[in-house]
């Protein structure tokens, strides 16, 4: 799984049937610091995630493909399977916390022991 941001959507009106009323997303992989890493890539959206959110990607095509549950075989390499809210870091500073949507706020320091 990669950890990724929503950079956009893209619209098709000539696809294969499968994909009908499937949304496909931009993504952007993250890196541990938050930080843009590698190219960009579409991903198939489960969860209904949209530009600005963190996101994680299952970027294995039976295991994304498995995400849907639908009885045809879907070609599929990648799919967004959560929405995150946040993250708990530990980078050698202490822990930190990276919390983000609605309650999104600049990181904060975790207290020790908690």
């Amino acid at each position: 799984m990669k950890l990724c941001t929503v950079l956009g959507s893209t619209v098709s009106t000539i696809k294969h049937p499968c994909y009908a009323g499937r949304k496909l997303l931009v993504v952007q992989p993250l890196d541990l610091a938050l930080k843009a890493s590698g190219p960009s890539f579409l991903a198939s959206d489960s969860v209904g995630a949209g530009v600005g959110e963190t996101v994680l990607v299952c970027e294995e095509g039976r295991s994304a493909m498995l995400v849907f549950e639908t009885p045809q075989r879907t070609p599929l390499r990648s799919a967004v399977v959560a929405i995150v809210d946040h993250i708990d870091l530990d980078t050698g500073h202490g822990p930190e916390r990276h919390v983000f949507g609605p309650q999104a706020t600049k990181p904060k320091r975790k207290p020790r022991g908690g």
